[in-house]
């Protein structure tokens, strides 16, 4: 049981923690090859995977110095708090993303499934009386490792995600067989068909 005393001291501690951000306390060093620049609140990025733009809000303060993006809350509400450990976050992966582009990879499971690269398209076969065809992005890499594997890689993770997700609506796994587009890593939850 706390004493009044200790609650107190409890209290103050912790008002104190809730001022500062576990993310947006600590800087981002910008990697070599990748140019960075602030002007009228846009950081701008540019590397050999491409570039970003990215708008800092209002609540934030931003700053380069020596390699480094720092941010700062711009006063002590709660929404700039959220937004100052936002903002660090988005921009670290964007600037991760100009030196190592992300990449995540489908694989198709099912009998005669089957993908490939034909020019700016990506064509799969799963199970359908027609082939599937998606245009590639021009922001974004699409290799067939092999004719059941599709990695997808570009310096922007939210869009390789979407491009993710679009791949496998077009033939979600199902439950029972366990066929269908299967995020690598991803756990299918199986269910037992009926018994005769």
């Amino acid at each position: 049981m706390l004493k009044p005393e200790d609650r107190m001291l409890v209290a103050r501690f912790c008002v104190g923690c809730s001022k500062m951000s576990r993310i947006g306390k600590h800087p981002i060093n910008i990697p070599s090859g990748v140019n960075v620049t602030f002007n009228n609140g846009v950081l701008v990025g540019k590397g050999k995977n491409g570039e970003f733009e990215f708008k800092v809000h209002d609540s934030v303060k931003t700053e380069l110095t020596d390699g480094k993006i720092i941010f700062k809350p711009a006063s002590d509400e709660k929404f700039a708090r959220a937004m100052w450990g936002t903002c660090r976050s988005i921009v670290a992966k964007a600037v991760d993303g100009l030196s190592t582009a992300f990449t995540k990879k489908v694989n198709l499971v099912g009998v005669g499934y089957k993908a490939s690269v034909q020019g700016k398209n990506l064509v799969m076969q799963l199970g359908y009386s027609h082939d599937v065809v998606i245009e590639i992005p021009s922001d974004l890499k699409i290799t067939c490792e092999s004719p059941t594997c599709i990695a997808v890689s570009g310096a922007n993770k939210q869009r390789v995600g979407e491009m993710i997700k679009e791949l496998q609506m077009r033939r979600p796994p199902e439950p029972y067989k366990g066929k269908g587009v299967i995020i690598e890593g991803q756990y299918v939850y199986r269910k037992e068909g009926k018994k005769k």
